[in-house]
């Protein structure tokens, strides 16, 4: 090739030599959108039931979204997925959640091409459509779109939100955080570096900050460039934590129970015309490992702290309607509210996650080994609740009056899993005589994609599993346009077909030969109370066999065994995780799961290696936050090991550390099932030991490893309060992770384990 070779790359004296004698510019014209292509806005609720806001039969104020339904539409029956990051995947694909790879949420990978965990890069996502048309794309909150083992920064970023179509990202990869002091902050394609945060922080308010930060942006440098906004809340998904204030104004409202809650908010939605005067609220739930006591019959004691757990619930949902209004407030500033469309929804309904009696320990739940008989929750001060020092969660009496009127929760087919609410609001496109209208055609999550692109006018791609509903919004159609679907998580499958519905709710471990379906008119009886399959025995086997069929052409095969082995499966690789690492001073902080990797279930070993000096004082490594972790420091120069057992602090003191160079060693071993115990070495003399406390297992230590200072949420709250994040003033040099041998538990007994933590995340 030659310097003149066309095919070759010109500096850029080539370009302007080329250019004097072409007058055709060598950079591509600028993609502008149609005219008059509104701005869309996406509010996407994490695991917030069907009644949860205002315009749907709450007592929660919800001014904001009671404004947007006044002058928008509420839609009845419009379906999602039973949990968050399939009900994702299809937004972002408009493809059915196993065929998008999506079977459950991004923390399994065993390897079939139903449980991908990860947008193939191939397929043409929403943001990246609209981003291509000329919209600029945002997104802030939860992403959970990513497999667990590449959210690490040595892994390839191809399922990061940037990758998959957005300009900016700013919020988190995993399916939760600590709401006062999350775990890991990231912004567009980085880890946010952070140590302590401000008083007062609050990661809805935070994410609402940066997503009007993006449009006074935009705006300041484009009039006229619509903008997508993917605003994907933590709230209201585990753990429960809300601001002090927003706790307060809602003291007192929940000691009247579910039930008394649940009918009124039944009673409200018969009133708004929801539903049909003659609807059934369907009783109690009463499915094993799925039932409500009734609240009459629980102690006062427990009325006082579940309700309390509620408190903090509506809270959230609270903050985050106020949040709304901010965001709001900005579109109107800058002139843009009358052509944006608002679309608020719910990624799955409430759910079961806190157990029976709610817990004060949110990873406890996820490290319970079956039949081990631990309790999920543990002894904390009530006054905590809500803070940043008590990771909790409802009894799932409260998901079932979230759900009012459906049954059941999240994971499952039945209604109360998978039907929401949804608002949109569109000023400019929806007429003023429409204003407020309730339509009642089903509809699914996978007709979003195709929607929002055809109100922004911009071409479909083929091959979608969604149909777009459109005309509802701009034209009051209300004729559904998606007239079947299947439905599955964890073996509970659901198959609707033109207002039939088939359901089954699956007992895990059973054959799936033997499945008791029920099937609802779901027209007639929209909350799943009178199953008629005993009368339509041909409708059972037209839609079982239509729900096979299906299953097939969309890879949701295998089905879940029961036995977790779908949830325990990981790509070869991984393995890569669990090697020594050495980790020097001012090294970022470790991601949750490469952390998790190096200690859970096994016997492990940490050399840190110090120059201490005779004032030095403060953190040399931290693994955790208030959920559960550990931490060695030196206080008063006196070596400690602190141990956060799921909520309870244990600290063992070692001897004076005397200036020099030292290497301390941290061993644990694996005791008796579930057990660790710790022996706190200096220059290979043992100085002092901690035995027998609980493993954290599941999702703990959900806050990853640091070296020198204890950022964030911390380990001990105790040296938290005297210190803050405690960086060591001495030096250190190194410090190592050595994993050991896996624990030497029954197998059998490890996947029934995990098993639990799968399905208890949900």
């Amino acid at each position: 090739m030659n310097d003149n070779d066309p095919g070759r790359p010109q500096p850029f004296g080539g370009h302007i030599a080329r250019l004097a004698g072409d007058s055709t510019p060598w950079w591509p014209a600028p993609v502008r959108p149609a005219e008059e292509s509104p701005n869309i806005i996406v509010v996407l609720m994490d695991d917030l039931g069907f009644s949860d806001v205002g315009p749907y039969g709450s007592e929660i104020s919800t001014p904001t979204l009671d404004r947007l339904s006044a002058g928008g539409l509420r839609f009845t029956n419009y379906h999602t997925a039973p949990l968050c990051s399939p009900a994702r995947a299809s937004i972002h694909t408009g493809l059915n959640p196993h065929r998008a790879g999506f079977a459950g949420v991004a923390n399994f990978d065993p390897g079939f091409p139903g449980w991908t965990m990860e947008i193939d890069p191939s397929i043409d996502t929403l943001p990246r459509l609209l981003r291509n048309a000329g919209y600029a794309t945002f997104a802030v909150g939860k992403w959970h779109l990513t497999r667990d083992s590449a959210m690490h920064d040595g892994a390839p970023r191809f399922s990061w939100p940037l990758q998959v179509g957005y300009d900016r990202f700013y919020g988190v990869l995993e399916g939760w955080t600590n709401m006062h002091h999350p775990h890991r902050l990231a912004r567009d394609n980085s880890p946010v570096a952070i140590d302590t945060y401000p008083d007062g922080y609050y990661f809805t308010d935070d994410i609402t900050d940066e997503a009007i930060t993006y449009l006074k942006a935009l705006r300041s440098h484009d009039s006229t460039r619509p903008f997508f906004l993917y605003l994907a809340h933590g709230a209201v998904h585990g753990p429960l934590q809300a601001k002090a204030s927003d706790i307060a104004a809602h003291r007192g409202r929940y000691r009247q129970g579910w039930d008394e809650v649940r009918a009124r908010r039944f009673a409200r939605q018969i009133e708004l015309g929801l539903f049909d005067e003659g609807t059934a609220l369907p009783p109690r739930n009463h499915e094993a490992g799925y039932e409500v006591e009734p609240w009459a019959g629980l102690s006062a004691a427990a009325q006082d702290i579940y309700a309390r757990y509620m408190e903090v619930y509506a809270a959230m949902v609270d903050n985050v309607d106020q949040n709304l209004g901010r965001l709001l407030a900005t579109v109107e500033a800058l002139g843009d509210l009358d052509n944006t469309v608002v679309l608020f929804t719910s990624d799955n309904g409430a759910t079961r996650e806190g157990g029976a009696q709610g817990t004060r320990s949110y990873y406890r739940q996820f490290g319970n080994p079956a039949g081990f008989g631990r309790d999920f929750d543990v002894e904390r001060d009530p006054e905590l609740i809500g803070g940043p020092r008590a990771m909790v969660h409802y009894p799932r009496g409260w998901g079932m009056a979230s759900n009012t009127p459906f049954r059941l929760y999240k994971s499952c087919t039945h209604a109360g899993g998978v039907r929401v609410p949804m608002i949109v609001s569109w000023p400019k496109g929806i007429a003023a005589d429409r204003a407020g209208t309730i339509l009642h055609q089903y509809q699914y999550v996978t007709d979003l994609l195709p929607t929002i692109l055809d109100l922004a006018q911009v071409e479909t791609p083929d091959d979608l599993d969604g149909a777009g509903f459109a005309p509802a919004i701009t034209q009051g159609a209300t004729e559904s346009t998606h007239p079947e679907q299947y439905s599955e998580c964890f073996g509970n499958r659901s198959f609707y077909r033109n207002g039939w519905k088939l359901v089954t709710l699956h007992r895990r471990g059973a054959p799936y030969d033997d499945t008791e379906w029920e099937l609802y008119d779901i027209t007639s009886d929209p909350t799943e109370v009178n199953d008629v399959a005993a009368e339509r025995p041909d409708v059972v086997a037209e839609l079982a066999a239509a729900w096979e069929r299906t299953a097939w052409d969309n890879q949701v095969f295998p089905l879940d065994d029961g036995l977790g082995l779908l949830q325990v499966l990981r790509r070869p690789d991984d393995a890569s995780l669990n090697e020594p690492v050495r980790l020097l001073a001012g090294t970022p902080s470790l991601e949750r799961y490469r952390s998790q990797k190096l200690v859970t279930l096994r016997d492990f070993d940490i050399e840190i290696d110090i120059v201490h000096h005779d004032a030095a004082d403060g953190v040399l490594v931290a693994h955790g936050d208030q959920g559960g972790g550990y931490v060695v420091y030196i206080e008063g120069g006196i070596l400690c090991f602190g141990y956060n057992e799921y909520g309870v602090e244990k600290i063992a003191a070692a001897d004076f550390l005397p200036p020099g160079r030292h290497r301390i060693r941290i061993s644990a071993r694996c005791g008796e099932p579930y057990t660790l115990g710790f022996t706190i070495s200096v220059d290979g003399q043992p100085q002092a030991t901690l035995d027998g406390v609980e493993m954290l297992m599941g999702f703990a230590p959900f806050q990853g490893i640091d070296v020198g200072i204890d950022r964030r949420s911390p380990v001990l709250w105790s040296t938290f309060a005297d210190h803050g994040a405690f960086p060591y003033t001495g030096v250190i040099e190194a410090v190592t992770y050595l994993p050991g041998p896996p624990a030497p538990y029954d197998p059998a007994e490890l996947v029934q384990q995990m098993r639990n933590a799968g399905r208890r995340t949900e």
